[in-house]
């Protein structure tokens, strides 16, 4: 059954396009309309991370300045085709690149391959393109040889050529010989939802470990897939003469891929030496502040949920935030304060995705330990989206593979409540009983979180009644950072301290102390 051009109305009839046919008493255009129909919601927001904000208006929120220079090297729709001949003038400009999506349906749901589909869409404006057109096929399982069946890549191909596109996105990773087959098949450019979602990350790397992570997982994705040059195989002498010394070539030498195999090979060992000398560094720092007793907090969650806009209501960080998947991947620390004067750190994740290439959950493992390491997990949910609980899903999933995460507490903030009906709120709060409804950008139900969330955050364990004389003021300003004071008293010998600290610190105050208890011993410094 052939596709058609979308169009971009959301309609009411549901199908899934496939393989069947139809009944011989329907006719073509009712076909070509169904068809139609599944190829705009495919195109829509509805059913993406983007869904939930379309319309918002989101000048005020943080990080204008970064957002207009990305906006500055943003692709531009020039009309052209790789197909076509490009002027010199249309080079100056980064095109948009026209593609045409592609899923399969195997034991999935219609509604779920349609959801991961849309979900593509989203990914593929977010690289800089522009989507024509978009095809699912069931089947009970991809062909070996060009994903889709014999049939299916023919027509794909006449839709490629029809709607002028340069580029295929496939909503699965491709072995090799498959993309091989298929881009034989449709004579375009064929990318997998791997390659699309490593291209998003290193556009939107920033720091230097984020950059070199980033590249690693492009270089253990592309080590597989190096395509030679066809009869041209060799293009190094060898022998010794490679090295200035012999006579004569003595073979045809290395070629040219196993060449690019040792140099990407030689660059990858380069990137794991630097990234394992980065992360030391991050080790410190954590470390200083478990020695300080200073509770963490990860916020993690589906990509395009809100995590960066909470950070910044929470903690003021003043970090980017745009409508956009992956618009943030280098993590934020900052430093909060509870209501009783506790201290505590946020830290904001690089947000998960369906799907998220194995390639990026090992680069960015050091970043991922942030979690690991985190003594409350603040899972942020986008309550208005179609489908929040298996967004949840997918983020558990991911956490699930760094060590010691699993039994770390975990509190869902159900963002975007504003946008959501009642019902939905309702039926999130029934599938998640201790799940806190909030708004991040419009400040409703924030101070509710907070006060969930320091709750959960870990006491100290040591009780404390002291008395420390008052030269010891220095001791007692630190109780009061590090420990939870509940009572402080002025008599004559010194301060009186009633709090709960760790052990680190109750062993000083015992030293200090006039008299009083530390724990279930006593002191008395006569």
């Amino acid at each position: 059954m052939r596709t058609g051009r979308a169009t971009l109305e959301v309609p009411t009839k549901r199908m899934v396009m496939d393989t069947t046919h139809t009944g011989a008493d329907s006719s073509t255009k009712e076909r070509d309309q169904r068809v139609n129909d599944v190829v705009a919601r495919i195109l829509a927001r509805s059913g993406t991370a983007l869904a939930s904000t379309t319309g918002q208006d989101t000048s005020q929120d943080a990080g204008a300045l970064e957002r207009e220079a990305r906006a500055g090297t943003r692709r531009v729709d020039t009309g052209a085709s790789d197909r076509e001949d490009i002027s010199e003038v249309e080079y100056r400009q980064v095109r948009l690149e026209k593609v045409v999506l592609v899923g399969l349906r195997t034991t999935q749901s219609e509604e779920e391959a349609e959801n991961s589909l849309r979900e593509l869409a989203a990914l593929a404006e977010t690289a800089g393109s522009r989507v024509l057109d978009g095809i699912i096929q069931r089947r009970m399982k991809p062909d070996p040889a060009t994903y889709l069946g014999s049939g299916k890549a023919r027509e794909l191909a006449e839709i490629v050529r029809s709607v002028e596109a340069d580029t295929v996105i496939v909503d699965e990773e491709l072995a090799p010989s498959q993309r091989r087959g298929l881009e034989d098949v449709v004579d375009a450019k064929v990318v997998d939802r791997t390659a699309l979602i490593l291209d998003i990350f290193a556009q939107h790397a920033k720091s230097r470990e984020g950059k070199a992570q980033v590249e690693l997982a492009q270089l253990e994705y592309l080590l597989p897939r190096l395509r030679g040059w066809g009869e041209s195989m060799s293009r190094q002498a060898g022998g010794r003469v490679a090295g200035g010394a012999g006579i004569g070539s003595r073979g045809p030498g290395e070629t040219k891929i196993e060449l690019d195999r040792r140099r990407i090979r030689t660059r990858m060992a380069k990137l794991r030496a630097d990234i394992a000398r980065m992360e030391p560094a991050r080790r410190t720092q954590r470390h200083s502040r478990r020695r300080g007793g200073v509770p963490s907090v990860a916020i993690a969650g589906y990509t395009n949920a809100g995590k960066s806009t909470l950070l910044n209501r929470l903690t003021d960080a003043g970090v980017l935030v745009q409508d956009a998947l992956f618009a943030t991947l280098d993590p934020t620390v900052r430093r909060a304060r509870a209501a009783d004067g506790r201290e505590y750190t946020l830290t904001d994740t690089v947000g998960f995705v369906r799907n998220l290439p194995t390639q990026l959950v090992e680069a960015f493992r050091s970043t991922l330990e942030e979690v690991g390491q985190a003594d409350v997990i603040l899972h942020v949910v986008d309550a208005a989206h179609p489908d929040p609980v298996s967004q949840v899903q997918a983020v558990r999933s991911v956490i699930d593979t760094i060590e010691g995460a699993s039994d770390i507490p975990e509190l869902i903030a159900l963002n975007k409540a504003d946008l959501a009906s009642p019902e939905q709120i309702a039926l999130l709060r029934t599938v998640f009983p201790n799940a806190v409804p909030l708004s991040a950008h419009t400040g409703w139900g924030v101070e509710a979180l907070r006060a969930a969330l320091e709750d959960m955050l870990p006491r100290p364990r040591v009780a404390v009644d002291a008395i420390l004389p008052y030269s010891a003021g220095s001791l007692v300003h630190r109780i009061h950072e590090e420990g939870d004071v509940e009572r402080e008293e002025y008599a004559e010998a010194g301060t009186r301290i009633v709090a709960r600290v760790d052990e680190a610190l109750a062993a000083v105050i015992a030293r200090e102390a006039v008299s009083g208890t530390v724990g279930d011993a006593a002191v008395n410094a006569s």
